[in-house]
């Protein structure tokens, strides 16, 4: 039987932090994940930031990270700022914009997510990058709408016991 989700405006256990500690396990459980050196913090409600390592095998020809990889960081810390307001279900992005301001080279990079407006079924985050230099390097901002996924049966999803 699936566990109880908690409740992110309750404290505890059984509450918000349970909640950020199992989309941070979601996070990592994640295929994908394998493909990026990066790790997921969710710090508050509706904040999440992912810590990135890039190196050349994120690169185009060109020798700085691909757009894909913007993408993928905007959209995860977006996806993850709404998602930490969201007890039950798995969100889905249903669109996202983005505008790149300055090239990544190889380094760190955080993704930096929060939560703007929703509380029922359509949410809006946005995402910023941010360099080793402090830097913005690209923001965005994503829509995402509720599933029917229900989060306790992903697996990665574990609340604390």
């Amino acid at each position: 039987m699936p566990a109880t989700p908690p409740d992110p405006a309750a404290g505890g256990q059984h509450g918000a932090a349970a909640h950020f500690r199992a989309l941070e396990s979601l996070y990592a459980a994640a295929p994908i994940n394998r493909l990026f050196l990066s790790r997921l913090e969710i710090p508050e409600l509706g904040v999440a930031r992912i810590h990135f390592e890039l190196d050349e095998r994120y690169f185009h020809a060109a020798g700085a990270a691909h757009g894909t990889s913007y993408f993928k960081m905007l959209d995860d810390a977006a996806f993850y700022a709404a998602n930490s307001r969201v007890s039950d279900r798995f969100l889905l992005t249903t669109s996202f914009n983005l505008f790149f301001t300055r090239p990544l080279r190889k380094g760190p990079v955080i993704a930096e997510g929060r939560w703007i407006s929703g509380e029922r079924r359509v949410y809006v985050a946005d995402a910023r990058l941010i360099d080793a230099d402090g830097e913005e390097a690209a923001r965005g901002t994503g829509t995402f709408m509720r599933s029917q996924i229900a989060l306790a049966t992903l697996p990665g999803y574990r609340l604390a016991d």
